[in-house]
């Protein structure tokens, strides 16, 4: 199993010095991804639903730093890490654009950028950046994944879509991974399965969705099985498609307990966290994405040392 863990892009430990430590300390304890979140700007205020909590709500902040840039910061400071857009609202940018940063990035970590994708969900941000039309969304974001692969893969790069055209241009420098980085696609939705299977190296779920739930590796299975089919109806080996995994915050001590009074998984001693991740690890699951991000960056630094020497050891 390869262990992530994410960078915060806003608040006291989103500076310069204090994310410089976090992934350094990362690389150091044997995690081997460090992810970034995507937003642009947030709305004072906004109607849309958010679909990662239970009521709909949103509990995030004003200040974000971009995503794209920061990865090329975090690039800088590291040297094995690999770098997670996750993930990347697609639409946000334009593609020839975000194409070339992204095989920037790629160009100077030395190959170590995995593209998460997703379509987004605050109408109120796309409505803000002038981005495409927020009901077309889904279908937008499949194209530009599509004129991504063009430009990367092609030496006289040519795309003809509804949403994005080019042709006689030279698109260089390549990313240094062949035939492009790893593309991960989020997403519990039937939308979101779809694109997994047609157009992602990785499904990568979030397992909070109250919706399309995935808490259990029972549940991941029955989607990954639907992914795959997707794959196999789009003309490719469906063993070809992975699974990634978006756990949320890990609660090691007293375990906590679901409404049915199960334990809620990633909670509890070392071991049981460790068993649940064994569990999804059965499942197909080869990489597992945690936040540890507390109050202070020296609260988060020793809740990730937790992690390592209480679970990862253990696996």
């Amino acid at each position: 199993m390869n262990f992530g863990f994410s960078a915060p892009t806003r608040g006291p430990q989103a500076t310069p010095d204090a994310l410089a430590k976090l992934v350094k300390r990362g690389e150091d304890l044997g995690f081997g991804i460090v992810t970034v979140s995507d937003h642009v700007v947030f709305p004072r205020t906004a109607s849309s639903t958010y679909p990662y909590s239970e009521d709909g709500s949103y509990r995030g902040g004003a200040e974000c730093m971009e995503q794209l840039t920061l990865h090329a910061y975090l690039a800088a400071c590291t040297t094995s890490l690999r770098l997670l857009t996750s993930v990347m609202v697609v639409p946000h940018r334009p593609p020839v654009l975000t194409a070339k940063v992204l095989a920037t990035v790629d160009v100077l970590s030395g190959g170590r950028l995995i593209v998460g994708c997703g379509a987004g969900w605050l109408r109120e941000e796309f409505e803000a950046i002038s981005a495409p039309d927020f009901d077309r969304r889904g279908a937008v974001t499949n194209e530009y994944i599509r004129a991504f692969k063009e430009l990367w893969t092609s030496d006289d790069p040519t795309f003809d879509g509804e949403f994005c055209s080019f042709s006689n241009l030279h698109f260089e420098p390549k990313p240094v991974q062949k035939p492009h980085p790893p593309i991960w696609t989020g997403g519990e939705s039937p939308a979101a399965l779809r694109r997994a299977g047609r157009l992602a190296d990785k499904w990568f779920p979030i397992g909070t969705n109250p919706t399309y739930p995935v808490r259990t590796p029972e549940q991941l299975t029955q989607s990954l099985d639907r992914v795959r089919q997707h794959a196999e109806e789009a003309g490719r080996d469906p063993s070809d498609v992975g699974v990634a995994y978006s756990a949320g915050m890990p609660s090691l001590g007293e375990a906590a307990q679901q409404p049915d009074g199960a334990r809620r998984p990633f909670t509890g001693n070392g071991e049981q966290v460790a068993e649940d991740i064994r569990g999804f690890a059965d499942a197909g699951v080869d990489d597992m994405a945690f936040r540890f991000e507390r109050g202070t960056l020296e609260e988060t630094l020793a809740a990730m040392e937790q992690f390592a020497d209480e679970v990862m050891a253990k696996l």
